[in-house]
């Protein structure tokens, strides 16, 4: 079931959900808007190796840019960067998230996550957004944005292993900044 501003509100005022910072007029009928923050990790094509490996760390081809207070970043066209939100996310072990785009930056060609737009329950951090501008034209990123939205659903009990729980092997649990992938863990986990 998907929580109501109503519900959002109790849980927050529990402190079961946390949004911090969180402005109340950002709070929607069954969402509560989430806002850019000023880091982002765009990929440097120039560098060796000039493909992907998904075995190998690959946090050396990325590198950390900043959106300053007065100037925009220009996403270009068909370009892709990871960026964080600038909110904390706190979710108990009984409560999903669902993160989303704003329909307005949709319909401009702005999406904000390819495959991560599912918030386990127990996660605590920084939620790292993929964004990518399909348009044809540069899109312009500023520092605080309404960037997309979160909406919460209870589930049927808590679960046994919220995300985070060490035999789990997450990745992301903490992360204050936008986080490079940490897919190649999985190799070196299977060995």
């Amino acid at each position: 079931m998907v929580l109501s501003d109503r519900t959002i509100k109790e849980e927050m005022a529990k402190g079961r959900i946390v949004i911090d910072p969180l402005d109340p007029s950002c709070i929607q009928p069954a969402s509560v808007d989430i806002h850019l923050d000023n880091k982002l990790l765009v990929f440097k094509t120039w560098r060796d190796p000039f493909y992907i490996d998904v075995k190998q760390n690959i946090s050396g081809l990325s590198e950390p840019v900043e959106i300053s207070e007065d100037r925009p970043f220009l996403l270009n066209a068909g370009e892709f960067v990871l960026a964080s939100t600038l909110e904390l996310i706190i979710l108990p072990n009984d409560i999903v998230a669902r993160l989303e785009g704003k329909s307005s930056l949709g319909r401009i060609g702005l999406l904000i996550h390819s495959t991560a737009g599912y918030v386990d329950p127990g996660w605590q951090g920084h939620l790292t957004l993929e964004l990518s501008n399909v348009a044809k034209l540069p899109v312009t990123l500023y520092y605080k944005m309404a960037i997309g939205q979160i909406s919460f659903l209870r589930l049927t009990s808590p679960v046994e292993k919220p995300y985070g729980s060490v035999d789990l092997r997450s990745k992301y649990q903490g992360q204050s900044e936008p986080t490079a992938t940490r897919f190649y863990k999985e190799f070196i986990e299977e060995k």
